[in-house]
């Protein structure tokens, strides 16, 4: 009878990856909310390839890592990124003028409902990742109730104003934090502090 192995993976932490994608995506697209540039053929790129797809590395090795919320938090925001990426080739007609007549931006809303749902109870763990991390998500979570109302087409100006704001500061954010995790992780100290976690549920 032959005898079987086990056999584990080592891979580096993908925190920082999955982060800098993030702070990018979300500091590009801020920047079209807030008027400071126009039209989303340039958001579109770093939506695929930074908000989705390096978050989706992220994800992927976070679940080598046996890290069930880093993966699930990194690959959900990922394919969030990979459907709003659609959606606006959808508004800008790249699949034809049909869909793009018969899109209603109300089931945006529903969906932008959803992730806020999820995001919030992710909020609830990343409480036990670190400080930053958890402000980090609360701010997506305003940015989400925001971009929610505004495709409601609920207080659309207030809303936007919000959703345009907490982006840029998620951005700003994750860019320290993506910044913290690589360096402290290759110095081996805390070289930019984190903040530790509440300690509350763990």
């Amino acid at each position: 009878m032959m005898e079987t192995q086990k056999m584990k993976l080592t891979v580096a932490n993908p925190t920082g990856l999955g982060l800098f994608g993030l702070a990018m995506v979300t500091f590009v697209a801020a920047s079209q909310k807030l008027g400071i540039t126009t039209g989303l053929s340039y958001v579109i790129v770093y939506a695929i390839f930074l908000g989705a797809t390096a978050q989706l590395v992220a994800s992927i090795l976070d679940f080598i890592h046996e890290n069930v919320w880093g993966g699930t938090v990194f690959g959900a925001y990922a394919f969030f990124w990979y459907a709003i990426a659609v959606c606006w080739l959808m508004k800008m007609g790249v699949f034809g003028p049909e869909l793009a007549a018969a899109a209603d931006t109300r089931q945006l809303g529903f969906a932008f409902l959803g992730y806020l749902i999820f995001s919030v109870f992710m909020t609830i763990g990343a409480m036990e990742v670190s400080k930053m991390i958890f402000i980090i998500m609360v701010m997506i979570d305003i940015l989400l109730a925001g971009l929610a109302l505004n495709a409601l087409n609920i207080a659309p100006h207030a809303s936007h104003a919000v959703a345009a704001w907490a982006e840029l500061i998620t951005a700003l954010l994750s860019f320290y934090a993506c910044s913290a995790a690589v360096l402290n992780t290759f110095f081996g100290k805390p070289f930019l502090p984190m903040g530790k976690p509440f300690g509350i549920f763990k």
